[in-house]
């Protein structure tokens, strides 16, 4: 275990001298007596150098992009460029307050606006909103959104949303959370859905279809007509989980092909800080007939300039969050999306496609992969050989990885595959670092022939080892603890 900051104590050390001047006014006269220490503060005591390699050192026994691949499918952990970061910074960004008038944002105003007509330029969608702060946030918005559509037709009898089986795990919970029934639709063999089935369920009680589009299979849902047209012929809507955009950019816009609304993970597909929670964006993009709906205040321009609209606050589902959004990572998307453009942003994601297809195709020999059709930006492997064999289970494997150097995939999921090993390498990534995480995963298929027990002890290099799970959600007392 690392030592804490108080382990590297030594008395008497200090980093900076600060000037120690007699206060003229008694403490007690400016806090309550019960909040006056009676000692002092315990503080580790080290110089400016200690503290520099402590934190240092740390940093390098955590997992981060900048030190290596992060092939977690689903979540398009890729490179985040440094200027966003140095552009964000300026104080023409960091000093503005929300609470400032419109005459005084109009800089702020127009980059937002124009995000907004970006996102839906990239998607084919007619308006967008900017204010959910998540993807899961941006799902309960689009769900709210079609809640509101059918109240507003007087469809009470729309009580139910199909989702596919293969979906993110959030959609059914936002489902739910906004009133609705959730019924499962089964992916058909080829691993997309089963237009037969989709038939048998959708009737006058169907609100929507929840999509994720590509798939967590990695595989491109090529029935979206049809599929639209079985909905829309119950005045139903389609929603398209727009996790997976980072597969679609400058090649298909959803709403042109029967999507009625959608999220967009900016933390994902436009290269925003994303990891340890957050910080996200998730905006909602709809067709012409859902924009009543959105959520105010949207930005508008007219003949003076940028402003807040609040015009069809009486239709909308209101607010989702505070203000606008999460002005900083809108940001970077902004940036990001700009400096790409659109040739740029469908090279994105060709090369997305191009790195996933090519770990595919060298790993499909030492695993197995049920749908090994060209992929889209992830591809779903499985360790079912190597636990049927050896006994090493995908867990195991994953584990071992981080002793190579590298960060594990999303294991278990999609739930339809049995021991799933979801990897998406991302556009950003070399192909040096994709033949170095290829080579890291053939010798863990090596060692699960040749030394399976290295496997269930892996990780071995690591400063924590594996820990057990099941007593770390039982018991939440933390290891050690800081006296005053």
């Amino acid at each position: 275990m690392p030592k804490t900051i108080f382990e590297h104590t030594s008395p008497g050390r200090r980093g900076v001298c600060l000037p120690t001047r007699e206060i003229d006014t008694p403490l007690e006269n400016i806090l309550p007596a019960k909040y006056l220490r009676d000692k002092a503060a315990r503080l580790p005591e080290l110089s400016e150098m200690d503290v520099m390699r402590h934190y240092i050192k740390l940093s390098h026994q955590n997992h981060f992009i900048e030190k290596g691949l992060y092939p977690l499918g689903s979540c398009t952990m890729k490179y985040n460029p440094k200027i966003h970061e140095s552009l964000v910074r300026h104080t023409c960004f960091a000093n503005i307050h929300p609470y400032q008038h419109e005459s005084t944002l109009q800089g702020a105003l127009e980059l937002l606006y124009e995000l907004q007509e970006d996102l839906a330029e990239i998607s084919g969608m007619a308006k967008v909103t900017l204010q959910p702060v998540a993807g899961a946030q941006g799902e309960f918005t689009g769900i709210k959104i079609i809640a509101a559509y059918h109240k507003a037709k007087g469809n009470t009898h729309k009580t139910k949303i199909i989702i596919p089986d293969s979906a993110h795990g959030t959609n059914p919970a936002t489902c739910s959370l906004v009133g609705f029934d959730v019924v499962e639709l089964k992916s058909n063999p080829d691993g997309r859905c089963d237009i037969s089935r989709l038939r048998e369920l959708v009737d006058e009680n169907t609100a929507g279809f929840m999509l994720t589009n590509p798939n967590t299979l990695g595989l491109f849902e090529t029935q979206i007509e049809e599929i639209a047209e079985i909905l829309h012929s119950v005045d139903a809507l389609i929603y398209m989980d727009g996790a997976n955009l980072n597969a679609l950019l400058g090649i298909v816009q959803p709403g042109k092909i029967g999507f009625d609304i959608m999220h967009y993970n900016l933390h994902k597909t436009f290269s925003t800080p994303h990891g340890g929670g957050g910080p996200g964006a998730g905006p909602v993009g709809v067709v012409e007939k859902l924009i009543p709906y959105l959520p105010v205040p949207m930005v508008s321009k007219d003949d003076v300039g940028y402003h807040l609209d609040y015009s069809h606050e009486a239709t909308s589902i209101g607010k989702v969050h505070t203000f606008y959004g999460n002005f900083a990572v809108l940001v970077r998307a902004y940036i990001y999306i700009k400096m790409l453009g659109a040739e740029g942003l469908r090279r994105v994601s060709e090369n997305a496609i191009i790195n996933a297809n090519y770990l595919m195709a060298i790993l499909k020999d030492y695993y197995h992969i049920q749908h090994q059709e060209y992929c889209m930006h992830e591809f779903v492997a499985d360790g079912t050989s190597q636990k049927k064999a050896n006994g090493v289970s995908t867990l195991d494997i994953a584990k071992r990885l981080l002793d190579k150097g590298f960060h594990a995939p999303t294991v278990y999921f999609p739930l339809i595959i049995p021991e799933a090993m979801m990897i998406e390498p991302t556009e950003t990534e070399s192909l040096e670092s994709l033949n170095a995480f290829a080579q890291a995963m053939i010798e863990i298929a090596q060692e699960c022939a040749e030394n399976p027990e290295l496997l269930h002890e892996a990780p071995i290099t690591t400063p924590v080892r594996r820990v057990d799970d099941v007593r770390a959600v039982k018991e939440l007392d933390p290891i050690f603890k800081i006296e005053d």
